[in-house]
């Protein structure tokens, strides 16, 4: 029985959950494979007692896993965008294959990357950089060949999904919930990768990709975080009959195509719109599929392990065949990869959500409608709230219809410039993922 060397690079959470899953089901993988799948060595800046290196080769210097010739795949485990590029490319360089979690490093490297790793013949496998343990990147490039795909829409973000259902089901402001999901570890120290959308986007960017055969364009992607959502607006869409989720969303506009990270409200019925606390779920529309949702963890050591093993395993398969009968990165031949134009934000068309504080005087709702009538807005439903307490001021809750977003903010700003209203106007955009 042949065996596949590989090597791992850091043994934080995701590295001992491949140590460890790769121990404990090492019969199972090679009943599946038909060969054995042996870590020679682990590279790490720090020991760890979350999983068992006996008899592997352990190094401080990551680097001489890149260069030991015995090594056939290298994990990188480390994270970041520096150090972590130059050892991908330098295991490139010496023909070993990759297989990396790092959604950052392949959502603003990975066309350097890629370009590197086929004029080398090796292969770069990336399914646990996006949404954990959900084979996402599989289904996508794989499963749904046969497809036009048409859009993408996920909770990508376990984080931010988990603020948002505390904030629903509990009633809790936003720092509250923050607080909980960092005492609960979901959240860094600093979360501002995940509560600003970065993470998401990351993501978000991978998926299109592989779903739309351009090239990586991060800098173009759209980002909004959660951080402005308050209580008031969660209990006025669940009134209205919608749920506000975080969601990535990628879609094909005649020649264009869309990318974006925001809140919205999405209709309660849909099943993305249930997807609660710290779980993520990916819907992928199709031409001959149709809709398909992707549901499961989003992070955490054993699933994004899962991904992690399921890439090594797809390499050892087809570790020696010839480069051209690999499956491309990005399931697209490379000589095929389109450099599609990226819809700025002010031309992508979604209906809106608004909250509008006013003095309570007669003629108020006639000046808000005249200002979206002027840019052809009507509105679908509108909610008004009783009095304040001091009995001066009303709240407006509107729906919109669907309209170009330029048209939208021109509205907003005529409305916000009515010497009735008072405070700033929230607006939220709102999908129907239809």
């Amino acid at each position: 029985m042949k065996s596949v060397s590989i090597g791992i690079c850091g043994l934080g959470t995701v590295g001992c959950g491949t140590v460890n899953v790769l121990n404990r089901n090492s019969q199972e993988i090679r009943d599946r494979l038909g060969c054995e799948i042996s870590i020679s060595q682990v590279g790490s800046r720090r020991d760890s007692e979350d999983c068992d290196l006996t008899g592997i080769s352990f190094s401080r210097d990551i680097f001489t896993v890149a260069e030991n010739p015995d090594i056939d795949i290298l994990v990188e485990l480390i994270g970041g965008t520096t150090v972590a590029k130059e050892l991908v490319l330098r295991a490139i360089q010496n023909g070993k294959h990759v297989v990396t979690a790092n959604k950052a490093l392949i959502a603003e490297h990975g066309n350097e990357i890629f370009c590197a790793a086929n004029k080398q013949g090796v292969t770069v496998a990336f399914e646990a950089a996006v949404a954990g343990g959900i084979p996402i990147v599989k289904a996508i490039r794989e499963g749904l060949a046969a497809n036009n795909i048409e859009w993408i829409a996920g909770i990508i973000n376990g984080t931010s999904n988990f603020i948002l259902t505390e904030m629903r089901d509990k009633n809790r402001n936003f720092i509250d919930a923050l607080q909980e999901a960092q005492e609960l570890g979901y959240a860094e120290a600093d979360p501002t990768f995940d509560i600003e959308g970065i993470d998401a986007a990351h993501k978000l960017v991978i998926m299109a990709s592989l779903a739309f055969g351009h090239s990586f364009k991060f800098d173009k992607i759209f980002t909004e975080g959660i951080t402005k959502i308050e209580p008031q607006d969660v209990m006025y869409a669940e009134q209205l009959g919608y749920r506000i989720k975080h969601l990535g969303v990628a879609r094909k506009r005649n020649k264009a195509i869309e990318l974006r990270v925001h809140p919205v409200l999405i209709p309660e019925e849909c099943l993305i719109a249930n997807v609660d606390g710290v779980m993520n779920a990916v819907l992928v529309k199709g031409d001959a599929v149709g809709a398909t949702m992707y549901y499961g963890s989003g992070a955490g050591a054993e699933p994004t392990a899962s991904a992690v093993i399921a890439d090594i395993c797809d390499l050892a398969r087809t570790i020696e065949c010839k480069p051209e009968q690999r499956i491309p990165h990005f399931g697209f031949k490379h000589d095929v990869l389109k450099d599609t134009r990226i819809l700025p934000i002010c031309e992508v068309k979604t209906a809106s959500y608004m909250r509008i504080t006013a003095l309570d005087v007669p003629g108020v709702l006639v000046q808000i409608t005249k200002a979206l009538s002027e840019e052809n807005i009507s509105i679908e439903a509108i909610i008004q709230k009783e009095p304040a307490v001091d009995k001066e001021h009303v709240q407006l809750i509107l729906l919109t219809n669907s309209t170009v977003e330029k048209y939208i903010d021109a509205a907003v700003e005529k409305i916000q410039s009515l010497d009735v209203i008072t405070g700033s106007i929230v607006r939220i955009r709102v999908e129907s993922l239809s």
